[in-house]
């Protein structure tokens, strides 16, 4: 006998979020058709739809600059956060004296050194990259050092037991006991590479045929096209939201056979 959609968690998990967006959107039809709002202020969802669809062409291009300057940053900080965990796990001394500038790095306010970084790097591209990577650094080095730190003592003494080398403890037990947490960090760290490289763009203010989704929105609020400024957020949104499930959609790939975490 076949299991019933309802009773079905993969099922359920996509209808149940689908539904209650689908309510909340026609909540804000009718109070926007009822009210008279004007569509300066807030544009109907129809509205909304109709901007994407008319142009469509123009924000997806400005969106596939975003999402260079996303992925950039975000490889970038997965390569170096990982160096970095690595580095720190392996000595007290250098996690001591460097981990410290990892917070800073992280408290930092991007919009405040964007400006620094961009009139210093040259290359525009490589500018916003850089300060995408400022903001989607530190959950990968945060997360991956606390995984590498979090192996069962009695494994950890197992391991010393048997005479295992620093190499072998690092391969065969930190690194398997690290992936959740790393994969936290990524789900994490995408989503941040993204807001940073918006940020980024707002405080360059590149236009043109390299701007991104950050200048279109620049341009429609001067403007006041309301409706295609709400279309470019309709776009970032659904891009994070699509960074974090393929985070997720990886994670369940790669330790889903052997960690309890991300077992059905």
């Amino acid at each position: 006998m076949k299991t019933p959609l309802l009773h079905n968690p993969n099922a359920i998990k996509i209808i149940a979020p689908a539904l209650v967006g689908l309510f909340l959107l026609l909540v804000w039809q009718v109070l926007c058709i009822a009210w008279k709002v004007p569509i300066y202020l807030v544009p109907k969802p129809s509205d909304i739809a109709m901007t994407l669809w008319n142009d469509g062409p123009g924000l997806l291009r400005a969106l596939g600059v975003t999402l260079k300057i996303t992925v950039l940053a975000f490889l970038v900080a997965v390569v170096l956060g990982v160096i970095a965990a690595f580095l720190f796990v392996q000595n007290r001394i250098v996690e001591t004296s460097l981990f410290p500038y990892a917070i800073l790095l992280q408290v930092t306010p991007v919009v405040a050194i964007a400006p620094l970084i961009i009139i210093w790097v040259k290359n525009p591209t490589i500018a916003l990259v850089f300060c995408a990577t400022l903001v989607a650094l530190f959950p990968i080095i945060s997360n991956t050092v606390l995984g590498l730190r979090s192996v069962s003592p009695g494994l950890l003494n197992l391991f010393r037991l048997n005479g295992a080398t620093r190499w072998q403890t690092l391969m065969r037990l930190r690194i398997p006991s690290a992936l959740p947490y790393f994969f936290g960090g990524l789900r994490i760290s995408s989503g941040l590479a993204l807001i940073g490289a918006v940020v980024a763009e707002f405080v360059a203010g590149t236009g043109g045929t390299g701007a991104g989704l950050a200048y279109e929105i620049l341009q429609a609020g001067f403007q006041l096209n309301i409706p295609r400024l709400f279309a470019a957020l309709v776009l970032i949104s659904l891009t994070g939201i699509l960074l974090f499930t393929l985070m997720a959609w990886l994670a369940k790939a790669s330790i889903s056979q052997w960690h309890e975490s991300e077992m059905s």
